[in-house]
């Protein structure tokens, strides 16, 4: 169906659901039966067994077992027993990043290179009428092929238009010969700062652009149209909502994306709750100005702060380590920024009071960006909440830098079951030791924030929830836990998908639990996360989510 369509459509088909989410309830509404958990402001797990929410779409009070229910002028829900928790928040997603991914070709699941070569031709031929053919998730360490894919390796599949494919981690490109001929580029192509292009024996690129060397190819590429980016946002959306998410920090966020949220919140239809951090302090200052922006759309979205990349990641050998890669030892990855730019960029988004969120895989980008933190705090006081996005790999002896300054560790934990035997070999097991330290960090006393890095992972959170605390993936693997130490208990893991989410993006007080004034954000899912073993957690159904005391996903409808 032509985009165009589909958005048609799709507005169509929720245009009663944005009627009601537009107009207010005409009573309350008690849902009873239900093994209600939530995060209480000391940081324990309280249960209840019912909740009120009220015409303003906020939580009135909630019931524990045993406490009369008083008379109720409104309406009455049965729960089926099923259990309630705060909407899963996801501190660290791509939301056009997902909804393109959903629109474009997949290669996430393909395990094998000559698996994702019919994937593009089977996707090519049934597109003909698409100028390039664009895709991500290709991983050549999932596909065991001991190298990077090539443009030969594409041009036996698609020689008549160019093709480009991100990475599963965003931080790479793969070209043909169609798209390098079409960007200009060339074996006279020199590396950009922070970038590295892969080339053949010759010289000549061979297909492969790494970091900043990816927008040599990607500036060619034709910007989707207001259209397309509308129908993004709404496949995120759903997709989302329908995993029990129903809020998220936004890593990266452009203008144009900000537009997008900002028409949707317009029309009416914007129900995923948006803490936006922009791509880089251009865009911070084309979207917000001054400051972070107010919340908008009765909380639906705000510009908290502004996304600084330091370096790569550690499958394309881009994170920036303190030692040379143990499986590439003349590489130490991409410093994406030096310290003066860093500090440079840093300070501009803290004099605007903007928060500042810092992408840091290896050990030597963390602990820079902890260095970096320690430097600046004097200078700018206050409640700053310094974000260190990711933390993968963590020298043991600067992990307790992270409990100065207020610092969030935003991590997600499928990385840690996603990267295990890649990062067994980039690392060597000499350095293993701190890295995905999820416990140590939180000991040493950094707050914790969950999320999944969708489209890079899947954005479901239990799987996510199981991770952190089992340290096992979905096979059971390895047995007992990978560097068991470092697993977080059920509480905690519950607390940095809920309250420790929005208090990293400066929500606390009006979601992320289940309490008195904030808002009635939950989802119903058929067991309790804090009693369920990590390998049954990861099939936790969902049957609904609610955002501001309205039903906006309801399973099999």
């Amino acid at each position: 169906m032509p985009v165009a369509a589909f958005v048609r459509a799709m507005l169509a088909l929720v245009g009663a659901a944005v009627l009601l989410l537009a107009q207010p309830a005409r009573a309350d509404t008690r849902i009873e039966n239900v093994n209600g958990l939530t995060v209480a402001a000391d940081g324990s797990i309280q249960r209840f067994v019912a909740i009120l929410i009220g015409t303003d779409g906020k939580v009135k009070a909630t019931y524990r077992r045993g406490e009369r229910l008083p008379r109720l002028r409104g309406t009455r829900i049965d729960g089926g027993g099923r259990t309630m928790i705060p909407g899963m928040i996801d501190s660290h997603v791509h939301v056009m990043g997902i909804g393109f991914g959903a629109l474009t070709l997949d290669l996430s699941s393909t395990s094998s290179l000559e698996e994702a070569l019919q994937a593009i031709r089977t996707f090519a031929a049934e597109n003909p009428d698409r100028p390039w053919i664009l895709g991500r998730g290709w991983n050549q360490e999932r596909w065991k092929l001991g190298r990077f894919p090539t443009a030969a390796d594409l041009d036996s599949v698609v020689s008549d238009r160019p093709v480009w494919l991100e990475r599963v981690d965003g931080h790479a490109g793969w070209a043909n010969s169609v798209a390098m001929r079409v960007a200009g580029v060339d074996a006279r192509a020199a590396d950009p700062a922070g970038g590295r292009i892969e080339r053949t024996a010759s010289g000549a690129p061979s297909g492969v652009f790494v970091d900043s060397a990816a927008d040599l190819v990607g500036r060619a590429v034709p910007q989707p149209r207001a259209v397309e980016r509308d129908a993004a946002l709404r496949e995120a959306q759903e997709l989302l909502h329908a995993f029990g998410i129903t809020a998220v920090a936004d890593m990266g966020t452009t203008l144009e994306d900000w537009q997008a949220f900002r028409r949707a919140g317009d029309a009416g239809w914007l129900t995923l709750r948006i803490m936006a951090y922009a791509a880089g302090v251009e865009a911070m200052d084309q979207i917000a100005g001054p400051g972070p922006t107010p919340w908008l759309y009765w909380d639906r979205l705000r510009l908290n702060g502004v996304k600084l990349y330091l370096d790569g990641a550690l499958g394309s050998r881009g994170a920036w380590l303190k030692q040379p890669y143990a499986d590439d030892p003349a590489n130490r990855g991409l410093r994406l920024l030096d310290d003066t730019r860093l500090r440079n960029l840093m300070s501009r988004a803290a004099m605007g009071q903007f928060q500042v969120a810092v992408h840091a895989i290896g050990d030597a980008a963390d602990a820079e960006i902890l260095a970096a933190v320690h430097e600046l705090a004097g200078t700018y006081t206050g409640d700053r909440r310094w974000r260190v996005e990711h933390a993968q790999v963590i020298d043991p002896a600067d992990l307790s830098l992270f409990g100065a300054h207020g610092i969030i560790a935003s991590m997600q934990p499928v990385h840690q079951t996603s990267d295990r035997l890649m990062a067994e070999a980039r690392l060597g097991p000499a350095r293993l030791r701190g890295a995905y330290a999820w416990r140590s960090v939180a000991e040493n006393g950094a707050r914790l924030a969950f999320g999944s890095d969708a489209p890079v992972e899947s954005p479901a959170p239990f799987a996510g929830f199981a991770a952190a605390i089992s340290r096992v993936d979905a096979a059971g693997q390895p047995a007992g836990g990978w560097m068991p130490e470092e697993a977080v208990t059920p509480a905690q893991a519950f607390a940095a998908f809920t309250a420790g989410g929005a208090y990293a993006g400066f929500a606390e007080g009006r979601f992320g639990r289940l309490v008195p004034g904030e808002w009635a954000d939950f989802i119903l899912i058929d067991r309790d996360p804090l009693t369920t073993p990590a390998a049954r957690l990861r099939e936790a159904v969902v049957h609904e989510t609610w955002v501001a005391g309205y039903p906006v996903y309801r399973r099999g409808s």
